[in-house]
C-alpha cells in the first residue's frame, strides 16, 4: 500500500478521499488554487502545495505542476477525484512516466471509451446491446440526414467527443434535421475542439441507469450493482438512488454482466461506470442499451457504499496498489435502499442559474460525513460555514445521502433531512429537491429524464405563503438588532429565506434602541427588501401590545 498520495482536487471529492487515505495511514497531499487557499480540503489533508491562479485552466488543470508537487512532496500515486484530470489520458500517462501511479485506469482504457463513436464500435463488438443508430465516420450532412430518415424520427443528434449534455440535438421531423446538425456541430466544436457527431433513436420516456464496476491487474472484474440517475435538468443529475426501482433480478444480472463485458473490453483497471439508457417493455420490464463509460468514480458513488457497505475510494487504493479486488462476484451483497442528493448554490426558478456569495448559514441535521450509517444521513461536503461558493468551480455545495430498509423508508429519511438543512447567504435548490422528493411521480417511482419537466407546474410553481413569512421573519430580526444599527437603508433578502447576520448583543440602555416604540398609539416603519431583482416593501406596526 501506499505511504503517501497526491488528491489533485478540491472539494467534497478531495475531503472524501482524504478520508479514507487517514483511515487507512496514508499520508495526503493537498494541491489549491488561490481562490482555495483556505478551503476546507487544503485542511484536510497532512501537506498543502499552492497552484496559483484562480480559473481551473490557471491551476487544477496545470498537471506538469501537480506531479512535480507529487515528486517535491514525495507522493507515490496520484487521485484525480472527478472532473478536472480524472479522465485526462495524456495526464495518466505523464503519471506513469513520472514513476508515479495514477489512481485510475491506464490511459488506453480512458482513450477508447473518451470517443463516443468509438467507444459505440468496441461495445457493439464485445455484445454490448446498443441504441439503434449511426456510430460511423461519415459526417456528410447528406448522409446523415439520410440515416436519421431512414431509422425515423424523433432522432437524438450527440457530439461524439460530448458530454454533460453539451452537443446534443432533439429532431422530430426529417425538415428539421440539418438546422439541428449544424446548431449541434457548432456546439461540439466549440466545447470539446471536435464536430463529429452520431445519430440515433431517440428512445422515449429513458431512464438513466448505469452499473458500478472494477477491475484490478490480476484479471479480476466484477459490478457492484446499479443506480437510478433518472432525475435530471439539462442532462445533469440532481437525484441519485440504489437500486433502480423496478429492476427484475434477470434484467440487473444482465445489465451487470454487460458492464464487466464493457470493462473488460477496454483493459479497464480500477472503478469505472457503464451508463445505460432504458425504456419501459410492454411486459412492464426494461430494455436497456450502452451509453457511455466514464473511468473514473463517479459523484453518486455514495449510494453504492450505503447498499453494499463498501468504502469504494478504499478499493480504488487497493487496485492500484496492485492489490486484487477484495471481494469476488459471489461475495457482493446488496441490502436497503439509498438516495443522494445534490445541493447546489444555484436558482431553480431562474433556470438552475448558478449563484455565488457566502455560506453566511449552514446547517445540518445530526450526520455523519464520508462514511456509511445506517440511521443518520450522511453528508459529505468540502465547505464550511463562512465559506465562499465562487464562480470558478462547480456550484455543488455538498451531497446529502440516507439509506433505509427500503425505498419508502429512505424516502422519508431524506426528507426529514432536507427539511432540517438549512442554507443562509445564496441561492440555494434545497426546496426544489424538496419538492421533487415529495411529488408523486417521484414518490412512486414513475421515473425518467423527464420527470422535473413533466412535473415543473408543482416543481416550480411559487409558494403565496413563504415570501410573506420570510420578509416578516426579517423584519422581526431588523427589530431586534436595532440595538446595535439603524435601518439606514434598504436591505437584500434571497427569497424565501431571513438573512440573519450576527449582531453584538444590544445595549442596556433601553433610549438606544432606535425601534420606533411610542408610548401610546402605534408606530409604523416602512421597511424595503429585494428578492432576487425585484422590490419587495413591507410594513411594521408596532403597537404597546407588541407587533
Amino acid at each position: 500500500m501506499f505511504s503517501k498520495i497526491l488528491i489533485a482536487n478540491r472539494g467534497e471529492i478531495a475531503c472524501r478521499v482524504a478520508a479514507t487515505a487517514r483511515r487507512l495511514g496514508i499520508k495526503t497531499v493537498a494541491v489549491y488554487s488561490q481562490a482555495d487557499a483556505q478551503a476546507r480540503h487544503v485542511q484536510a489533508c497532512d501537506e498543502a502545495l499552492a497552484l496559483g491562479g484562480h480559473t481551473p485552466a490557471e491551476s487544477y488543470l496545470q498537471w506538469a505542476r501537480i506531479i512535480q508537487a507529487a515528486q517535491a512532496t514525495g507522493a507515490q500515486a496520484i487521485h484525480p477525484g472527478y472532473g478536472f484530470l480524472s479522465e485526462n489520458e495524456d495526464f495518466a500517462q505523464a503519471c506513469g512516466q513520472a514513476g508515479l501511479v495514477f489512481i485510475g485506469p491506464p490511459a488506453s482504457a480512458i482513450a477508447a471509451m473518451g470517443s463516443k463513436a468509438a467507444a459505440k464500435a468496441l461495445m457493439d463488438k464485445a455484445g454490448v446491446p446498443l441504441v439503434p443508430g449511426y456510430h460511423g465516420q461519415n459526417n456528410d450532412p447528406a448522409y446523415l440526414q439520410g440515416q436519421a430518415d431512414a431509422m425515423g424520427y424523433p432522432v437524438l443528434i450527440k457530439a461524439s467527443a460530448g458530454g454533460g449534455g453539451k452537443g446534443m440535438r432533439r429532431v422530430d421531423r426529417s425538415e428539421d434535421f440539418a438546422a439541428a446538425l449544424a446548431s449541434c456541430q457548432r456546439e461540439a466544436k466549440a466545447s470539446f475542439g471536435d464536430d463529429h457527431v452520431l445519430v440515433e433513436r431517440y428512445v422515449t420516456r429513458p431512464r438513466h441507469i448505469e452499473i458500478q464496476v472494477f477491475a484490478d491487474t490480476h484479471g479480476n472484474a466484477v459490478y457492484l450493482f446499479e443506480r437510478d440517475c433518472s432525475v435530471q435538468r439539462r442532462h445533469q443529475k440532481v437525484l441519485e438512488e440504489a437500486p433502480a426501482p423496478g429492476l427484475s433480478e434477470v434484467r440487473r444480472a444482465e445489465m451487470g454482466a454487460a458492464a464487466v463485458a464493457a470493462a473488460r473490453a477496454v483493459g479497464y483497471v480500477g472503478a469505472g461506470t457503464v451508463e445505460f439508457i432504458a425504456e419501459p417493455t410492454a411486459d412492464g420490464d426494461l430494455r436497456f442499451f450502452f451509453m457511455e463509460m466514464n473511468t473514473r468514480l463517479q459523484v453518486e458513488h455514495p449510494v453504492t457504499e450505503a447498499i453494499t457497505g463498501l468504502d469504494l475510494v478504499e478499493w480504488q487504493l487497493r487496485v492500484a496498489a496492485g492489490q486484487p479486488l477484495p471481494l469476488q462476484q459471489e461475495q457482493l451483497q446488496r441490502r436497503g435502499h439509498a438516495i443522494e442528493a445534490r445541493l447546489c448554490a444555484e436558482n431553480p426558478d431562474a433556470g438552475f442559474l448558478p449563484a455565488t456569495g457566502t455560506l453566511q448559514v449552514l446547517r445540518w441535521p445530526e450526520h455523519v460525513t464520508f462514511q456509511r450509517h445506517e440511521s443518520l444521513p450522511r453528508v459529505d461536503a468540502g465547505v464550511r460555514e463562512g465559506d465562499a461558493i465562487s464562480p470558478y468551480y462547480d456550484s455543488m455545495i455538498a451531497k446529502l445521502i440516507v439509506w433505509g430498509e427500503d425505498r419508502t423508508q429512505a424516502l422519508a429519511r431524506l426528507d426529514a433531512a432536507l427539511a432540517q438543512t438549512h442554507i443562509v447567504g445564496l441561492h440555494t435548490n434545497v426546496a426544489f429537491l424538496r419538492r421533487t422528493v415529495q411529488c408523486p411521480s417521484f414518490a412512486q417511482a414513475d421515473l425518467d429524464t423527464a420527470l422535473i419537466e413533466r412535473e415543473r407546474e408543482a416543481l416550480f410553481a411559487p409558494s403565496g405563503l413563504a415570501l410573506p413569512l420570510a420578509v416578516a421573519a426579517l423584519a422581526v430580526h431588523e427589530l431586534q438588532a436595532e440595538g446595535v444599527e439603524a435601518l439606514s437603508a434598504p436591505r437584500a433578502a434571497p427569497a424565501a429565506t431571513a438573512a440573519v447576520v450576527a449582531h453584538a448583543t444590544p445595549p442596556a440602555d433601553p433610549w438606544a434602541r432606535r425601534d420606533a416604540w411610542r408610548l401610546h398609539g402605534r408606530a409604523t416603519r416602512w421597511l424595503s427588501y429585494t428578492e432576487g431583482q425585484e422590490p419587495v416593501d413591507a410594513q411594521l406596526h408596532q403597537t404597546p401590545n407588541g407587533l
